[in-house]
């Protein structure tokens, strides 16, 4: 059995990061190193999430690359800590749960309970 942040940290997470790393490259013009720089990962991790070498398993809703963008565009405004950036991938992995997700492609998972103990609704 995977639990729930096993199968958000393993497929989501890196598709969540291949959608913000595209939208910043293709919608707004970054470079790989600033959305390297901007999301605190290695100029070829960027690289292997637009080219689809990470990440590329998950297709999210309409509304779940919405809100991926809406942070994409927050992330490029700048001036938010590391922990800002947490909580804002966080919120975005909470959104997928609740966005039911999750339960209809992986339904051996349970409830997370640490996101919930975040506060991250």
């Amino acid at each position: 059995m995977k639990t729930t942040c096993e199968i958000m940290v393993q497929k989501v997470l890196p598709a969540i990061r291949a959608e913000l790393s595209r939208a910043m490259i293709f919608e707004h013009g970054c470079t790989q190193q600033d959305v390297a720089d901007i999301l605190e990962l290695s100029r070829a991790a960027v690289s292997q999430y637009v080219s689809e070498k990470r990440g590329a398993e998950i297709d999210f809703s309409d509304e779940t690359q919405s809100e991926i963008r809406k942070f994409a565009s927050v992330l490029l405004n700048g001036g938010l800590s590391s922990q800002e950036k947490v909580k804002g991938m966080c919120g975005i992995c909470c959104f997928v749960q609740k966005s039911g997700w999750l339960y209809r492609n992986a339904p051996e998972a349970k409830a997370c309970i640490i996101c919930k103990d975040m506060n991250l609704k």
